[in-house]
């Protein structure tokens, strides 16, 4: 299917109001699985960013030796340290434990900093294997553990949610990158029909697609350009899963939020100096915007 046959969307999701007597566990519970030796800041910016888009609780897995660091990120997840291996990697000998967690939540996000070792590839696969009823958004090196996608995942119950810039796009879908950037929209809808997947193909005008419908994103700017920023729209978007909303809705909703975060940030204080930890600041306000219009 080419993105001429898909229906565009231009109208946001509508998300659930808060409830007066709703508590922690009414807004669902996000498994952020994520960093290793040298990227721990993957892992605290997703879960920044899964705390600001409103889960009600936020559990970031990481290796044990990146443990403290990434718990000294934010005060308001909860951290879980596992076995490593010696290069500070995940291995997929942590895989029952993560399944274990995976379990209890109503969404799981995984891949950002994780590394690209076969036995990290092994434990993504692993997770989406033996969790194929838990929303999951796949990021960054989960992403390249998947790559080439084929229809390994076609028949979940629930849909993925893939989130790649066009470099990972081009490697997911086995294209040339300059093909993935001049045909993006045209191959994210072919893409997603083929897999099953919804799939967020970032940058200017970033595209969302489930194959059937097709929406681009109308918020962000240069500014954004920057390690991590992709992180924290991974944690946007799981926490949007977690609250209830479909995996197209939850994509589309987390890529206009993310954006628009970014747009009021860099009112704020500019676009150079604009930094992927500045996005969740702002991301209170950015809803705030939605909410009004309610």
């Amino acid at each position: 299917m080419s993105d001429a046959a898909a229906t565009p969307v231009f109208e946001l999701p509508r998300m659930p109001r808060r409830a007066a007597d709703g508590h922690k566990g009414t807004y669902g519970q996000v498994l952020a699985v994520a960093g290793s030796r040298g990227m721990a800041g993957a892992a605290v910016l997703v879960g920044r960013g899964a705390l600001r888009a409103g889960a009600g609780l936020v559990r970031v897995a990481c290796p044990a030796e990146v443990q403290p660091t990434v718990a000294a990120g934010h005060p308001c997840y909860m951290t879980v340290p596992l076995r490593q291996h010696v290069d500070g990697t995940l291995g997929a000998g942590v895989a029952a434990e993560l399944i274990e967690l995976g379990r209890a939540a109503n969404a799981i996000a995984i891949g950002p900093g994780l590394g690209q070792a076969d036995d990290a590839a092994a434990l993504v696969k692993a997770v989406l294997r033996e969790l194929p009823r838990t929303p999951t958004v796949v990021d960054a090196d989960g992403l390249n553990a998947l790559a080439p996608l084929g229809d390994d995942f076609r028949d979940r119950p629930m849909p993925l949610v893939l989130t790649p810039h066009p470099g990972e796009f081009a490697r997911l879908a086995g294209v040339a990158t300059h093909d993935a950037v001049a045909r993006r929209a045209e191959l994210a809808v072919g893409f997603a029909w083929k897999t099953g997947a919804v799939v967020l193909v970032k940058g200017p005008g970033t595209v969302v697609t489930d194959g059937r419908r097709v929406y681009r994103n109308t918020t962000g700017n240069p500014g954004m350009a920057t390690g991590g920023s992709g992180d924290v729209l991974t944690g946007v978007v799981a926490a949007l899963l977690a609250r209830g909303l479909s995996p197209f809705d939850a994509a589309v909703l987390g890529a206009w939020v993310h954006g628009r975060a970014g747009d009021i940030a860099a009112a704020a204080i500019g676009q150079t100096g604009l930094t992927a930890a500045d996005l969740p600041d702002y991301l209170s306000a950015a809803f705030r915007e939605l909410e009004a219009r309610w």
